[in-house]
């Protein structure tokens, strides 16, 4: 999806969406938002790349765990071995790799009591950044390389109109909260709108935002489609702190 030029000013009353996540995810989750009359400015704040790790031992794994597809990327082919997964996006992922998927409950948190019982020949296949440590053996597959905001989100962050801010993970909430803090500290931003995955993003936002609070709403389930939901006219016409549209 082609990003707007500097110069883009979208209608003030239309909330614009500026998605930071990887540009693969985010062009996904730009053609869900269409239909709904959204407008998405995609700005990458993290690069996701493989890095060397141990394949003979994913291979030889009994089954392994993934928290994210990017695990299911770069673990190799799944040849009808069970794999634990964090919820339907990552399960969707792997079965299609190969593995026989078991869906789980759509965050870390929620998935280690499912999995503390695994025993030996598990493996869980992983980023260098993880928001929560399970109870199964670790190799790191990829890395989360941190991008900068674009010059393009960067003018939309200092326009007019309303800005909605999904903040899909706690590391890229931290990111985004210190990449705005400047801008803040510069002037004005635009009417913002935080949607938290989590309510561990929520808080990994506001430990890194100096200024003060705002607006913001933690999704009903830990996924894109709880964001989706967030995103609704009707969730965002029963708030008075965002344009409806």
């Amino acid at each position: 999806m082609q990003e707007p030029a500097p110069d883009f000013a979208p209608p003030e009353s239309v909330p614009v969406v500026l998605l930071i996540r990887p540009q693969e995810a985010a062009e996904r989750f730009a053609a869900r938002i269409a239909p709904m009359g959204l407008r998405a400015l995609i700005s990458p704040m993290l690069r996701i790349v493989p890095v060397p790790h141990d394949a003979a031992a994913l291979q030889a794994a009994q089954g392994l765990v993934f928290t994210s597809e990017n695990g299911v990327r770069f673990a190799g082919p799944g040849r009808g071995r069970p794999a634990w997964c964090v919820g339907p996006r990552t399960a969707k992922v792997a079965a299609a790799a190969g593995y026989d998927a078991i869906t789980g409950p759509g965050d870390a948190a929620r998935l280690i009591p499912l999995i503390s019982d695994l025993g030996p020949g598990w493996l869980h296949a992983h980023g260098t950044h993880l928001a929560a440590r399970l109870p199964v053996p670790g190799v790191v597959v990829y890395d989360q390389q941190a991008l900068p905001l674009s010059a393009p989100a960067q003018a939309l962050l200092r326009g007019r109109g309303p800005v909605i801010l999904p903040l899909f993970s706690p590391r890229s909430a931290r990111l985004a909260a210190q990449a705005l803090a400047p801008l803040a500290a510069e002037g004005p931003l635009a009417p913002l709108w935080l949607i938290a995955i989590s309510e561990a993003a929520r808080k990994a936002w506001q430990s890194h935002w100096p200024h003060p609070p705002l607006p913001a709403v933690v999704t009903d389930t830990p996924d894109a489609e709880g964001v989706l939901r967030a995103l609704s006219p009707q969730e965002r016409g029963e708030r008075s702190d965002i344009a409806a549209g």
